[in-house]
């Protein structure tokens, strides 16, 4: 991709799976039909291109005709549906060769559809990977962090006079969003817990 070209891109968003997983509404905000498509987060912000960084915990390709893959990869708050085929031939080509559990940055587009055996309004969110890199766990670690400041940040902003997407949120979403503050705060822990010396690796007396 040229450098020119780059700028038009929409920023990636960081955010965590239970959010993610949340979330179902879509909307454009121009009638052009190229216009970007938006996922609308329940912390009040809108998402084109989401970047998240977890354990590919599982894999498999799911193609009739030709290879199609799914991949799990697991957050400290969730799970997210990550899916590749022809049209992603680069990240397909990693879930095929990754073998799990692997620690994966991937970078995509959020796609939501309604599955044919749900109750009616039931809509999942699944996620269409532009790249996929292997990454070590230290970057997963920054990830968490980062993401979970960009979620704070969200949440305070929410109640602030003119943000239109913390109103759509609200009109869209019958969620607390206090609900992610703590998922957050959680995620962070999860890192304090991962950093806590194994009892049998503790010297005794």
């Amino acid at each position: 991709m040229s450098s020119n070209a780059i700028p038009t891109r929409k920023v990636a968003r960081r955010v965590f799976a239970s959010e993610f997983n949340d979330a179902g509404y879509t909307f454009k905000e121009s009638d052009d039909e190229r216009a970007p498509i938006y996922l609308l987060l329940p912390s009040g912000a809108r998402a084109n291109r989401v970047f998240v960084v977890g354990t590919l915990t599982e894999k498999e390709d799911i193609g009739e005709d030709s290879e199609y893959w799914r991949g799990r990869v697991v957050d400290p708050t969730g799970t997210f549906f990550v899916y590749a085929g022809q049209y992603q031939p680069d990240a397909a080509a990693m879930l095929r060769d990754l073998e799990p559990p692997a620690y994966v940055a991937i970078v995509g587009k959020p796609r939501t559809y309604e599955p044919d055996d749900s109750e009616e309004g039931d809509v999942l969110v699944s996620l269409r990977p532009e790249s996929i890199t292997v990454v070590d766990a230290d970057t997963r670690d920054r990830w968490v962090v980062e993401t979970a400041e960009r979620t704070l940040d969200r949440i305070e902003a929410f109640d602030e006079e003119g943000n239109e997407y913390a109103r759509m949120a609200r009109e869209r979403y019958d969620l607390p969003v206090e609900t992610y503050r703590d998922r957050a705060i959680e995620a962070l822990e999860s890192l304090e817990d991962d950093r806590a010396p194994e009892p049998d690796a503790v010297d005794a007396d």
